[in-house]
């Protein structure tokens, strides 16, 4: 493609191959490009400013966000064992149920600044932006400022960015990791260069230690992709994609050769497995039962097909309905829409195109990812869909200016005043899904978004100025709804185990707007708050105490902290009322195993008693339950069973011998597990309730495990 509109700032930048004026390199970082306007440097700094300071807002409104990664955390700042390992504890007795490598960044900050909401969280909005910056590298290269802006701006004010990339689960780093694949495989293709595919087989293997086998869902499309565009013989093409394996092998393989062939004795437990092997956890729990349903261990339901199952209906239509569609599906429409176009303007090129391979690249990441969530029949979140947002925020950015700067064609013209309209339709229909959420907004989208279309189609026949005033509503209304969810989740505080972005929606599970156990702070959120924000006002409102029902059995599956943005953008509702968890997969119906535990001070104070006596200060079924107790008190709490309370570690014998050890204080009683032949935490909780004397302290049961009845 040739550059044809050069002082618009928005045409495809010349191919990798023109020379350029190179800025030197102590000025670039502030100046950019010698040869780039004046305005483009400021304002891609100013995007990540703005990025930053969304993201950062209301912090620490989440406490410590998801309980069971935040206690790995901490475990890992006391203990360089669990560090690498990926521990619950400080004392090693069981892993999380993925990878540590996403534990890793969390677990630094707190070793170097103390434990805290910020120490967790910061570094997941750190990520946040490193990905925009990643993403507009990645588009700008080949095509112009402006799309790489437009395209870092889409991805910052997706909701279920905004939500992840300040919360502390793993799919933050991956989103990031992913990005970066595909940077590096763009950079790749620009000449055939070996070093930047292999850099992409590292980011991919590291990838994997952050969430297994989710890394691998764009290989296939990238490989081959860069097998037919490359532009160098087939032999060294392929050459080169063994070379980049290779090196994704070592990158994401080193760490798990380590644990497989370190004795299980002297390890921890690997969470999520049912014999203690990471190998079966990746392939079984994480692997094969994602996509089947088959996940033994896991507390919920796989099912799928379209009559649904625990996680939702599968089919095409998934990514868009629900709670989902408005996680993630505002520009989706429109990334296919211009897609296609792109492909359209770009198929008579050359093989070696770089413009159609970019497309070729983050559209074939995006089908295949969406794919497979569309119909994974097992574990799925809303907020999994975060994977999406880089690729369909590109493919935006790229496919807009790529039809901006051929709009002098009729056919171009219509094609970009369609997306608009159609987008503006789309996010008339998801701000729908909450009748009483700005009501006021979802008109102004349709008719500003449909006014702008209606400029666009006309944008061959009117002058510049007034193509770029259509062009400009048309961004304004496409990105008003998205916009508008994303002040409301970072005006909120998120908690436990499944989190969603945005306000209360008809259609999403766990009651009126989804979220199942865990959801917004509020009502029962105070658990996951730091120590100094327990027991008084939850941050952005709520009162931070438990509601009616008390810890487990009767309370509700969602909280959400109630609050308002500058400018009239509401909280998503009333704190600790947004609904009930469906199907007893609330807080109480899970026996608080998603949701953790409300821990208070006097409790906090009796397990810290002579706690450095003891190898854990406490034991509770499940992690979440653990893991409250034990950012409560700084002190390993083992947790039985793992994540779901059904891990058989440890065994009825072996917890049996660390008490008659000495090495575990007390038991705490609620949550819920099982075991084969009654040997695991349901057996373990009737050995101790028929052997120990019970101790309840301000309402909590605990069970003393040095005085016998």
């Amino acid at each position: 493609m040739t550059t044809t509109l050069p002082h618009d700032g928005l045409a495809v930048a010349d191919s990798p191959g023109h020379a350029r004026t190179r800025s030197a390199p102590g000025t670039r970082i502030w100046r950019g490009r010698a040869d780039d306007a004046a305005w483009v440097r400021p304002a891609f700094l100013g995007l990540l400013l703005l990025t930053a300071l969304l993201y950062l807002y209301n912090l620490s409104a989440s406490g410590y966000a998801n309980s069971f990664y935040s206690a790995a955390a901490q475990a890992g700042s006391e203990s360089w064992k669990a560090f690498f390992f990926g521990s619950s504890d400080a004392a090693n007795s069981i892993t999380v149920d993925k990878p540590p490598a996403a534990l890793w960044p969390m677990a630094l900050s707190v070793r170097l600044f103390g434990l805290g909401s910020w120490q967790i969280l910061v570094p997941e909005v750190l990520m946040g932006v490193a990905t925009v910056g990643v993403l507009y590298g990645a588009v700008r290269r080949r095509f112009s400022p402006a799309a790489g802006l437009i395209a870092g701006a889409a991805m910052a004010v997706t909701p279920v960015a905004a939500l992840m990339f300040r919360f502390n689960n793993p799919d933050a780093l991956l989103a990031l990791l992913m990005t970066v694949t595909v940077y590096c495989v763009l950079r790749a293709l620009e000449g055939a260069r070996t070093k930047w595919l292999v850099w992409a087989g590292v980011a991919v293997g590291f990838a994997f230690l952050t969430k297994t086998l989710q890394a691998f869902l764009i290989l296939p499309p990238l490989a081959l992709v860069y097998a037919v565009c490359a532009p160098t013989t087939l032999r060294r093409r392929l050459g080169q994609l063994a070379l980049a394996g290779l090196a994704m092998v070592v990158a994401g393989g080193w760490w798990v050769a380590i644990v497989e062939l370190w004795p299980a004795s002297s390890r921890p437990y690997i969470g999520g497995s049912q014999n203690n092997s990471f190998l079966e956890l990746t392939f079984g729990y994480n692997g094969l039962g994602r996509i089947n349903g088959n996940e033994t261990g896991s507390v919920g339901g796989g099912g799928g097909g379209r009559g649904g199952g625990g996680w939702g209906e599968t089919g095409i239509d998934r990514m868009f309905g629900g709670s989902i569609g408005g996680q993630i599906a505002w520009l989706l429409p429109a990334a296919l829409l211009l897609l296609v176009a792109g492909l359209v303007v770009t198929w008579r090129a050359k093989r070696t195109d770089t413009a159609r391979a970019a497309f070729l690249v983050w559209g074939s990441s995006l089908l295949m990812t969406a794919g497979i969530f569309s119909f994974m029949a097992g574990i799925f979140h809303e907020y999994y869909t975060v994977a999406l947002a880089p690729y369909l925020a590109a493919l935006v950015g790229m496919g807009a200016t790529v039809l901006w700067e051929e709009r002098r064609s009729v056919l171009a013209s219509a094609a970009l005043g369609g997306t608009v309209a159609v987008t503006a339709y789309w996010s008339y229909t998801l701000l729908g899904r909450s009748t009483a959420y700005l009501p006021w907004l979802r008109w102004a989208v349709l008719i500003g978004g449909l006014a702008a279309a209606a400029g666009l189609l006309l944008a061959s026949r009117v002058g510049r100025q007034l193509a770029l005033g259509a062009a400009a509503v048309g961004l304004a209304a496409s990105l008003a709804g998205p916009v508008a969810y994303t002040l409301t989740t970072v005006n909120e505080g998120h908690a436990g185990s499944i989190v969603t972005a945005g306000p209360a929606v008809a259609g999403g599970r766990g009651g009126p707007g989804g979220g199942g156990p865990g959801g917004r702070l509020g009502g029962d959120g105070a658990r996951m708050l730091p120590p100094g924000q327990q027991g008084g006002a939850v941050p952005g409102g709520g009162t931070g105490q438990p509601p009616t029902g008390g810890q487990t059995g009767q309370g509700q599956g969602q909280g959400r902290a109630q609050g308002q943005m500058p400018g009239g953008i509401p909280g998503a509702g009333q704190g600790g009322q947004a609904g009930q968890g469906q199907g007893g997969m609330g807080r109480g119906g899970m026996g608080g195993l998603l949701s953790g535990a409300n821990v208070n001070a006097k409790v906090e104070a009796k397990l810290k008693q002579n706690a450095g006596d003891y190898t854990w200060a406490a034991a509770a079924i499940g992690s979440q339950n653990a893991a409250s107790y034990q950012l409560a008190t700084e002190k390993p709490v083992m947790a039985i069973g793992g994540f779901n309370g059904s891990d058989p570690s440890p065994s009825l014998a072996q917890f049996k011998q660390y008490v008659a050890d000495g090495k575990i204080h007390y038991f705490i009683a609620g949550g819920q597990g099982g075991g084969p032949g009654g040997s695991g935490s349901s057996g373990i909780t009737t050995w101790v309730e028929s052997t120990f004397t019970k101790v309840t302290v301000d309402g909590t049961t605990l069970y003393d495990l040095t005085d016998q009845k």
